[in-house]
């Protein structure tokens, strides 16, 4: 065995069965909603009062939400092992969904949004959290992260101003067709740590 070799951990490469994909979906909703719940109240507290609702919506949807969401979603993902690069992206895929289904009850059920206008979010999330995983599985973390983040901001942005709505379903499918082109591109390699 070489010197460079008896650093190195080696973990057997596997493909996530059934019950750890479960666990990825799973996390998107019990660990990825509360982490961007708990981090987008905090700054709450240090806007005055005397700002417009209309400034407040567009600093914490538009801007902070990305931000803590793409990461809260992100988080789960460093719980793995021994996947190789693609797997990642599908387990990003996963805690996405996860997200999104858990954000898809809450305007739909809580707030009374009608379904269709949520549905882009249950492509969306998935996809967005897709481009972080390959980040992570490239050793590109921060540069995917803030394609997301950047995506997520579109999107979150184009919600809020009217004029750009229209851009929010193109937005949906850039992250999409994004997402399923890197998913492509990946090898099922093992990931070097």
């Amino acid at each position: 065995m070489s010197t460079a070799e008896k650093g190195k951990v080696i973990i057997p490469l596997h493909r996530p069965g059934l019950s750890e994909k479960l666990f990825f979906l799973t996390s998107g909703a019990i660990i990825s909603i509360p982490f961007a719940f708990f981090f987008e109240s905090l700054p709450q507290g240090f806007l005055p009062s005397s700002l417009p609702p209309f400034y407040t919506d567009v600093l914490y949807l538009g801007v902070l939400a990305p931000v803590i969401e793409e990461l809260g979603k992100a988080y789960p993902l460093f719980f793995r092992h021994g996947e190789n690069q693609r797997s990642i992206i599908t387990l990003g895929a996963l805690v996405g969904l996860g997200f999104g289904f858990v954000e898809f009850l809450e305007y739909v059920l809580l707030l009374g949004v009608p379904v269709i206008f949520r549905v882009p979010g249950l492509i969306f999330h998935p996809a967005s959290t897709s481009v972080t995983a390959y980040g992570i599985a490239n050793k590109k973390s921060a540069r995917f992260y803030l394609v997301a983040v950047a995506l997520h901001l579109s999107s979150n942005l184009a919600s809020i101003f009217e004029p750009l709505q229209s851009l929010i379903f193109p937005i949906v499918i850039l992250t999409f067709l994004l997402a399923l082109y890197l998913y492509q591109k990946t090898p099922e390699k093992p990931i070097e740590y």
